[in-house]
């Protein structure tokens, strides 16, 4: 149950410069399925059967296009036009940016990123592979300035925390019951990785099977996070960013629960099982594509 004029993250659009490859990847590795193409872009989606949870744009370059937000409702959607509009976004666009929605609108926000808020997400007529996930989950964003985008969601999109890290190092966010949609950790300015609920540990175990097969691997997991209590592991896609495959992630039913604080050397938030050097997890990233407007 929502609780502001958010209800869950809707989907990521990234532009790639090879679009066959990297629907090839997610077909073969997440399991995800094409729903529809329509221009320079490919629509894909999960064994949640929505019109589209992914969505790759023909570019000349990788990027980040727009981050989709499922409005709460009509009067979600309303009062989120009003709040960004008072706050100063520039909107880009009055009506939806794809196909597959009801009604919607999109606008720059923190640190250029553009963000796509709607309602009426459409069913797709598919059916999901045999390794397909469940549903898209969450983004985890790594913002320069981090407490301009922790206020953009918190005071502008009602998200509320759930975990805090360190001392103004990283936010894990909620819209609903699920521990966190955004996760906001500071560093380039970049997307780091689209999350992607599956059904328990073996999902995880099998994405590795994939990867190894094609003479790939995990970039870190399976692992368990403190934060979030969920089990993970990662991969890097053909366009850069990082895709998370989770299960297991916490539930808070208690809307005023106070965040949970974790001192920033105490990994346990991080992984619970063992100690691994991050330097090379947080080098992989993709930052906002300036021409993400004009995607569709």
């Amino acid at each position: 149950m929502a609780f502001g004029v958010i209800s869950e993250i809707g989907y990521i659009s990234l532009h790639t410069s090879d679009i066959e490859a990297s629907t090839a990847h997610a077909k073969d590795i997440l399991g995800l399925v094409e729903t529809a193409r329509s221009g320079n872009a490919v629509y894909m989606s999960s064994a949640a059967r929505k019109h589209h949870e992914l969505v790759y744009i023909d570019a000349p370059q990788h990027g980040v296009g727009q981050i989709g937000l499922i409005a709460a409702g009509r009067s979600g959607l309303d009062l989120a036009r009003r709040r960004i509009r008072d706050a100063g976004y520039p909107v880009v666009s009055d009506s939806p940016l794809h196909a597959g929605v009801e009604d919607g609108f999109a606008f720059i926000g923190p640190e250029g990123f553009i963000f796509e808020i709607y309602i009426g997400p459409h069913s797709a007529n598919i059916m999901p592979s045999g390794h397909a996930p469940d549903r898209f989950g969450h983004v985890n964003l790594h913002p320069q300035h981090l407490q301009a985008m922790l206020n953009f969601f918190v005071d502008t999109l009602d998200f509320r925390i759930s975990d805090v890290i360190g001392d103004d190092f990283a936010y894990f966010l909620r819209c609903n019951a699920e521990h966190h949609g955004i996760a906001l950790i500071k560093g380039k300015g970049w997307l780091h990785h689209h999350a992607w609920q599956v059904q328990s540990i073996a999902e995880l175990g099998k994405v590795g099977d994939r990867l190894h097969e094609r003479g790939l691997r995990l970039l870190m997991g399976p692992v368990r996070h403190g934060a979030g209590h969920n089990m993970a592991a990662y991969y890097v896609e053909p366009t850069g960013a990082v895709v998370e495959l989770y299960a297991d992630l916490e539930h808070i039913y208690d809307d005023e629960r106070p965040p949970i604080v974790w001192p920033r050397d105490n990994l346990a938030w991080a992984t619970k099982w063992s100690i691994y050097d991050f330097t090379e997890f947080r080098s992989h990233g993709l930052f906002p594509a300036p021409e993400a407007v004009a995607a569709t």
